[in-house]
C-alpha cells in the first residue's frame, strides 16, 4: 500500500494545507479516504483528477467531505463526456448533505456516486480489506482499519478516546491518528484527542509508527503536541505534511 497525504488540517484549511483526505493505493486501486475542504487541488497535483476508484467519508463534517461536493463537475461535466459513478462509503444522509452543499435543492448525484451507508463491520474495497466501527464524535463517525498485502493501515478519523480506536489501530504498521488538542488545556469533552492521548492510544494499540494529523497550526502548538505523543509513545513519531507518502 501507499498513502499519499493530499490534506491534513484540522478544521479548517490551513496556509499550506488543505483539510483531510487521503489517497490509498494498491495494485492499481486509488482508494480516496475522506475529501475535505481544498483537497481536490492537491488530488490533481498527485492523481489523475478522475483516477479516483472509490471514496470513503469518515464522517460528514464540512472538513472531511466538502470537497466531494465539487468533485460532481468534475465527474458530469468533463469535456470528453461524464465519467461513471463511483462508489462512496459514508454515514447515512451522505447523499443529501453533498445534494444540498452542490445545489441547493437536493439535485440528484447518483450519476456521479453510489452511495453504500457505514455500519461497523469489515467489507473489501478493491484489493483493500476495510473495517470500520463507530469512534467517540458527536456527529455518526467512523474510524478505519485497511488490510492488504499483510499490512494494515489505522486512521482514527475524528475522535475522542474510545475502545473502538484501540480496536481499529490493534498491531497496525501506520497509525494516522488526529491530535488536535493540547494536553492540559480546558479541551471540550468527546470531540478530539491531545497529543498525548493519540500516543497513549499509539502504546496500547501496539502499533508501529504514529503519524499525527488533523493540527490547526492557528491554534495550537505543534511542538508540544508532539512533545506530548512522544511522552506517551515510545515508538516513532511525526506529524504530516501535504505531499507526503508512506509505504506499507
Amino acid at each position: 500500500m501507499r498513502l499519499t497525504v493530499l490534506g491534513c488540517a484540522g478544521s479548517f484549511p490551513g496556509p499550506e494545507a488543505a483539510c483531510s483526505a487521503y489517497l490509498l493505493e494498491a495494485e492499481g486501486f486509488r482508494l480516496l479516504i475522506d475529501f475535505g475542504s481544498g483537497s481536490l487541488s492537491a488530488l490533481q497535483r498527485y492523481s489523475d483528477v478522475n483516477g479516483v476508484d472509490a471514496i470513503l467519508l469518515t464522517h460528514l463534517h464540512c472538513d472531511h467531505m466538502f470537497d466531494a461536493c465539487l468533485y460532481v463537475v468534475v465527474r458530469r461535466y468533463d469535456p470528453a463526456g461524464p465519467k461513471p459513478p463511483i462508489p462512496v462509503y459514508a454515514p447515512l444522509g451522505a447523499a443529501e448533505r453533498i445534494s444540498t452543499a452542490y445545489s441547493g435543492d437536493n439535485e440528484p448525484i447518483d450519476d456521479v456516486y453510489t452511495f453504500y451507508g457505514l455500519q461497523p463491520g469489515t467489507f473489501p474495497i478493491g484489493p483493500f480489506s476495510v473495517t470500520v466501527d463507530q469512534v467517540n464524535h458527536p456527529v455518526e463517525t467512523y474510524g478505519v482499519r485497511v488490510e492488504q498485502g499483510g499490512k494494515i493501515l489505522a486512521y482514527s478519523a475524528d475522535t475522542a478516546p474510545c475502545e473502538a480506536l484501540l480496536r481499529l489501530a490493534a498491531g497496525a504498521d501506520i497509525f494516522l491518528c488526529e491530535a488536535s488538542y493540547l494536553d492540559g488545556a480546558d479541551n471540550p469533552p468527546g470531540l478530539h484527542l491531545t497529543g498525548g492521548e493519540a500516543g497513549e492510544a499509539a502504546t496500547k494499540a501496539d502499533v508501529g509508527r504514529l503519524l499525527l494529523t488533523h493540527l490547526v497550526p492557528a491554534w495550537v502548538s505543534e511542538a508540544s503536541i508532539v512533545d506530548a505523543a512522544a511522552a506517551a509513545y515510545a515508538g516513532p513519531v511525526e506529524v504530516v505534511r501535504p505531499g507526503a507518502r508512506y509505504d506499507l
